[in-house]
């Protein structure tokens, strides 16, 4: 019995020492991620031809150019480990191997993702890491892999914290600088604990196709701005835009994304997106938002009658300001701006709507609507979204 302590003991002693010592690497997500995952849209229907074809999109439609740069392919690339134990990727749907998936993306100016499991099988059936983390770890960085999303399926009696240090320790030691994602959806609050070892977190499960989900995902989010900043952010999951919402519901969806300093990472075939879904994803004021370096999330300051009023300070002294309109049809709302005076403890900084007067530019609309001097009437379409840059009038 006493050896059988004494061993517990040297367990948790090597696991604390673990924890201690693993270190992500830095400076790769000073703001939040931008790219595309896979899985959104094809799920597991993924191959080498959709891969390449949507890494020439990302440059021919102009969204490397606005800061898209990840090319993440989500489960199921997976083939069998080899004699060794070294993961392959599948010689049906990946026939030249992700190495060269990887050189051509870096080819091009953008970097390539992967997905694993820290369980014994993915999500999706296919071989998981457990047992095997740096051998993967090693792998793919032979492989030239840029970017990790770890998922938690198939994890019965596994510690998240270790399981998380472990990935994070065998990336380190394989040398390749690479972007940790956490995807345990929530369950474990990773937000306590991942800042060390993961670039971010996923918040919640699964996002679905459908606006009730996007305000789903939103409320969720109460309480956990205070865990994210430059370095490490809360990921309530991919876009849907350009998935089959309208046009109000995806420019709602991204405004909040990026109102939450959240991961941008694309989830529609941008092969084929139309104009209106190109300029959604494309406004780089938006964009600005949610890259702005200040890295602090935004608040949300109040709601009334379906709408609500959220505030995001910005690094120079500006503000984001949104309102959102959770119902299905258009209202009518006039902004008396001295209700919204507020200081956010966070950043330290005060809004003062008594004391200062800001300009406002329309971040959809790109045009400037004078100040906040005196009230402001204003309509808002239904499940759609109104968000101004406030900049200190001079």
């Amino acid at each position: 019995m006493k050896h059988l302590f004494y061993s517990l003991i040297v367990i948790l002693l090597l696991c604390f020492y673990n924890i201690a010592k693993a270190q992500k690497f830095e400076h790769l997500a000073d703001t939040p991620a931008m790219g595309w995952n896979s899985w959104n849209k094809f799920t597991d229907y993924i191959n080498e031809d959709i891969v390449k074809g949507t890494i020439d999109a990302m440059v021919e439609t102009g969204l490397r150019d606005v800061g898209y740069i990840y090319i993440n392919i989500d489960d199921s690339w997976h083939g069998e480990r080899d004699g060794k134990g070294f993961i392959q990727s599948s010689p049906k749907k990946f026939p030249s191997g992700i190495k060269v998936l990887a050189d051509y993306a870096h080819s091009k100016g953008l970097k390539l993702g992967l997905y694993s499991d820290a369980g014994y099988k993915t999500c999706a059936n296919y071989s998981g890491s457990l047992g095997h983390e740096y051998q993967d770890a090693l792998q793919y960085a032979r492989w030239g892999v840029d970017y990790l999303k770890e998922d938690f399926c198939y994890t019965e009696n596994i510690n998240p914290i270790g399981a998380y240090t472990l990935m994070c320790n065998a990336i380190r030691d394989a040398g390749r600088p690479v972007y940790f994602s956490i995807c345990e959806g929530g369950y474990n609050k990773p937000w306590e604990w991942g800042k060390a070892i993961s670039h971010s977190w996923r918040t919640t499960i699964d996002i679905q196709n459908n606006f009730e989900s996007v305000l789903s995902i939103i409320d969720q989010q109460e309480g956990l701005r205070k865990y994210a900043g430059p370095g490490h952010w809360n990921d309530p999951d991919m876009l849907e835009v350009g998935n089959g919402m309208s046009v109000h519901e995806d420019r709602a969806h991204f405004t909040m994304w990026c109102m939450l300093a959240a991961p941008l990472i694309l989830g529609n075939d941008i092969r084929s997106m139309n104009k209106e879904t190109a300029e959604i994803l494309m406004n780089k004021d938006v964009i600005a938002i949610d890259q702005d370096k200040l890295g602090v999330e935004a608040l949300k300051f109040s709601s009334e009658n379906g709408l609500e009023f959220w505030f995001k300070p910005l690094e120079n002294g500006d503000w984001a300001f949104c309102i959102l309109n959770r119902n299905k049809t258009p209202e009518n709302y006039i902004i008396d701006w001295q209700k919204f005076n507020l200081k956010d403890d966070i950043s330290q900084r005060s809004i003062n709507f008594d004391t200062i007067i800001y300009n406002l530019r329309n971040l959809w609309t790109k045009k400037s609507e004078g100040n906040t001097r005196g009230k402001k009437k204003i309509v808002i379409e239904g499940h759609d979204i109104l968000i101004w840059r406030l900049s200190r009038k001079e």
